[in-house]
């Protein structure tokens, strides 16, 4: 990957606070977030959870759907999964079928992403990309 995704998780985290988009969940995945940073094994794995199900609350907060894509790939190099690579499949598809049209650092990088949860379940890019065929390019 040409981005670290950490770096990448927070600061889509702090666009999401930033911008609001988690009204009434802010100060619960704020907790969740530091406890998921802070930490590792089962305390972390309680907390990745509790942020994907406020996630599930938030379908169009963009930022904080970025976020949770990038702390799925970090929980699956804490721990190397099936589970965590389909997850990490599922947010990619939604969050392109939903903002992949849009030319931003993200898109690229969720595609990037979506590549690498795709392999770790041993599916190839074989097939025709839906998301690359619908961003325009350049003197289109």
């Amino acid at each position: 990957m040409q981005f670290d995704a950490a770096i990448a998780a927070q600061r889509s985290f702090q666009r999401a606070q930033d911008t609001g988009e988690l009204g009434d969940d802010r100060e619960a995945v704020i907790e969740a977030e530091a406890t998921f940073s802070a930490s590792a094994g089962s305390e972390a794995t309680a907390a990745y959870l509790t942020l994907q199900e406020i996630g599930e609350r938030h379908p169009d907060a963009a930022a904080f759907q970025e976020f949770l894509i990038y702390i799925t790939w970090q929980q699956v190099v804490e721990e190397t999964i099936p589970s965590h690579f389909l997850k990490g499949v599922e947010l990619c598809d939604r969050y392109l079928q939903r903002w992949g049209c849009e030319d931003r650092v993200q898109v690229i990088q969720i595609r990037e992403l979506r590549t690498s949860f795709r392999a770790g379940l041993g599916l190839k890019d074989d097939e025709p990309d839906e998301y690359a065929q619908d961003t325009i390019k350049g003197g289109d």
